[in-house]
């Protein structure tokens, strides 16, 4: 029996990204600007339409970095950040020499619970300190529930920083995730829907944010004759052959995410007798969700059997997977760092799981996952 590699989420090309690369080398454009970065930018502006300006950048977290250094942020403030995520949500604050609070998540979507958030300002400002910055996640592509965030945000009058790098073409109420902060990021990493190898971008809604984050960027070079620097800059600038690659992979997306959806439609038909495991879903219509990755959460009193035991089951079989992300505030890194909410976050780490979920998953491959999970839920073939 073939027992290849099934990963959770690996690069799925589309199949015109290598004339868009070689364009890059025939012509030269190697540089980390040309036609390449100029029309993945363009692309992405024309997908999000909501009158955006996208900087290409090359990686997520210099997004998120540039987005604080744009919002303000200076070494000393404190910015409110989701604490289910992944660590480049919140690395950049430390960059800066900032503060983070963490904040809990809610049970319907996963994201940042505006009760939790609202109790941290209130908390924040009592003791003299009010955050600068707000980062709330579109966690695995389901979106926050933004005009509540938002409205939070607005009251005591703190900017939003969006983290969308999981959650290219997932919408809240019909609107595009990348279009809700007053600055998002992206990111086309490895394993994300749309992939530049490495890479993402900063979502803005001037021309005049865009263009200060191009010029920190790119070293924070002053208009002259001679390398002169008033301002600290960054190499940050995504270069024109992976721009090549992210042109191609616009061509898809739409495809990758119905794809994708697919995976998670899989998911909820196995599971859809057995009780004891849910399935993470949109919580109503307001909201859809790329599924970029599907995840589930098990009962293990009820089950019999932990989240653990199926990841360690499925890795025998060559199926990666993949525990929920483990909250910023129990980690080793963050753990002296404010925290406000409950336990909600804690109790997803400790019984969820991400299940494979790429686009370029095969019939076969799905067979195989589903004899493997049939095998482990004792369920009869």
């Amino acid at each position: 029996m073939n027992n290849s590699k099934i990963w959770l989420s690996s690069p799925h090309m589309g199949g015109n990204e290598q004339q868009f690369v070689n364009e890059a080398f025939d012509t030269n454009w190697v540089a980390p600007l040309g036609p390449n970065v100029t029309g993945f930018e363009q692309d992405l502006e024309q997908f999000l339409n909501d009158e955006v300006c996208v900087a290409a950048l090359s990686s997520g977290t210099a997004a998120i970095h540039l987005g604080l250094v744009l919002l303000g942020v200076q070494a000393g403030d404190e910015v409110i950040c989701q604490s289910f995520t992944f660590s480049a949500s919140c690395n950049p604050i430390l960059y800066l020499g900032a503060t983070p609070v963490f904040v809990d998540s809610e049970s319907e979507t996963w994201n940042m619970c505006p009760i939790a958030l609202e109790e941290a300002i209130v908390d924040c400002i009592s003791k003299g300190k009010k955050p600068k910055v707000i980062i709330p996640v579109h966690l695995y592509g389901m979106p926050f529930k933004a005009e509540e965030i938002r409205a939070v945000a607005d009251k005591y009058g703190i900017p939003i920083l969006e983290d969308s790098a999981e959650a290219l073409g997932s919408t809240y109420k019909g609107r595009k995730c990348g279009t809700f902060g007053d600055i998002a990021a992206l990111s086309f990493n490895g394993n994300k829907i749309i992939t530049t190898s490495g890479g993402g971008a900063l979502v803005s809604h001037s021309k005049e944010v865009k263009e200060k984050a191009v010029f920190l960027a790119t070293q924070a070079r002053d208009n002259a004759p001679h390398y002169q620097h008033s301002e600290i800059g960054y190499n940050y600038r995504l270069s024109n052959v992976c721009a090549g690659i992210g042109r191609g992979q616009m061509e898809v997306l739409k495809k990758h995410i119905n794809l994708r959806r697919q995976m998670h439609e899989f998911y909820l038909d196995f599971f859809k007798d057995i009780s004891e495991v849910t399935v993470f879903q949109e919580p109503n219509s307001d909201f859809f969700s790329n599924h970029w990755l599907s995840c589930i959460v098990i009962d293990s009193n009820t089950l019999g059997k932990t989240s653990t035991e199926l990841r360690l089951f499925l890795e025998r079989e060559n199926i990666e997977c993949r525990p929920l992300w483990k909250p910023m505030h129990l980690q080793p890194i963050f753990e002296k760092y404010p925290y406000y909410g409950g336990n909600v976050s804690g109790h997803l780490f400790e019984n969820g799981l991400c299940l494979p979920s790429g686009s370029n998953l095969t019939e076969f491959d799905k067979k195989r996952i589903s004899d493997v999970l049939k095998r482990f839920f004792s369920i009869n073939l």
